[in-house]
């Protein structure tokens, strides 16, 4: 490559926060899509979020950097939080905000980087500013949201977290979003996701999966997962068949458990009569870019839920149900009929390649 052209190679600092999978698959979606736009521009992932599951999206190079610039809510699982650890961690990352901001201003000033697109960790406003390049991010909600429903404790985490979010140069807002007040350029665009990468038959076929797609089910809970899941529920669906992720899943004859890490949930939707889940923008996405049937618990005290579960009851074939039908419950919910979309399913489909057109669009005005 001669010095012109490594000078306009554009470069893309992608940052995730590292709260379970969801915030780094819809940037590797948009990492991915710029990778097929522009072949050229180099990518740098920062998140604490596995490689290997970057590289389940993102098909070609990029450099890997395993850093945190917030966290998100602690958790132990899918829906247990633990806010008082959560609370002391991010005021910790308070009170080392300039040496975090310092170390990262140089990396980017370093590594020439061209533009920082985040989902959602605030700092990265700051630094993107301090650093003279531009910060977009991309999110259906702020964590100044999530934590201002936690107390007063909160509050001058919130009143950070807010400032930072007005350094962002251009917000890409997801579907099913809090309105994000923080944020002064904003502009909305559809469902992220990634795209099956093997044909039905293809894993019928690798699988042994004989029952018809109504009676196909994947559960998927996120990369935390649920504990105790009521598997023996099972034992009444025995000619059903049951695809999940989780490797502590007990070996039944209608189980199929998916352990190897280039296979992704999107992987096998479309085998599906319905996706079992928990509220979560990514695994929504990607079931409503197929037009497959989602069955959600719902989850209190995380304020995007509302948002997402009102998503999917405007745009999704969907069922809604409480803890206790999951958990105590024999899952009759599997005989009964999702209810249909209130406004219909009209939410477009095209997120990451509208937010890595735009990227790729900047550089090419750019140089």
């Amino acid at each position: 490559m001669s010095e012109q052209n490594n000078r306009n190679r554009p470069i893309i600092y992608l940052a995730a926060t590292g709260h379970g999978f969801g915030h780094a698959v819809r940037l590797a979606t948009v990492a991915d899509a710029i990778q097929k736009l522009h072949p050229e521009s180099l990518l740098i992932m920062a998140t604490t979020a596995p490689r290997w599951l970057l590289e389940s999206y993102v098909l070609g190079d990029f450099i890997y950097r395993p850093l945190a610039f917030d966290v998100g809510v602690i958790q132990s699982d899918s829906f247990t939080m633990d806010k008082p650890a959560t609370l002391k961690r991010m005021q910790e990352i308070y009170q080392k905000r300039q040496a975090l901001m310092a170390a990262e201003i140089n990396f980017i000033k370093t590594n020439k980087v061209g533009l920082i697109l985040a989902d959602i960790p605030p700092l990265m406003a700051p630094i993107a500013q301090l650093a003279g390049v531009p910060c977009w991010m991309m999110s259906n909600f702020g964590w100044d949201l999530i934590y201002k429903a936690w107390g007063q404790e909160w509050d001058d985490i919130v009143a950070w977290i807010k400032d930072c979010y007005q350094q962002c140069d251009r917000l890409f807002r997801l579907p099913m979003s809090e309105p994000m007040t923080a944020f002064k350029n904003v502009t909305d665009v559809g469902l992220t996701g990634g795209n099956p990468r093997y044909t039905i038959d293809e894993l019928r076929e690798k699988f042994k999966i004989t029952s018809s797609q109504e009676q196909t089910i994947l559960l998927t809970f996120g990369g935390l997962g649920l504990q105790q899941i009521p598997y023996q529920n099972l034992a009444q669906f025995s000619d059903w068949q049951f695809i999940t992720f989780d490797r502590h899943a007990p070996d039944l004859s209608n189980i199929i458990k998916i352990t190897d890490s280039f296979y992704r949930p999107v992987d096998f939707m479309p085998l599906c009569g319905r996706v079992v889940s928990k509220p979560g923008f990514s695994t929504f996405a990607e079931t409503m870019r197929l037009d497959i049937p989602i069955i959600s618990l719902v989850r209190d005290d995380f304020a995007e839920t509302p948002f997402l579960l009102e998503g999917i009851r405007n745009y999704a074939d969907h069922q809604i149900i409480d803890p206790h039908s999951f958990y105590q419950g024999n899952w009759n919910f599997l005989k009964q009929s999702p209810n249909p979309p209130k406004m219909g399913k009209t939410l477009p489909k095209n997120g990451a390649d509208v937010i890595a057109k735009a990227v790729v669009d900047y550089f090419q005005e750019l140089y």
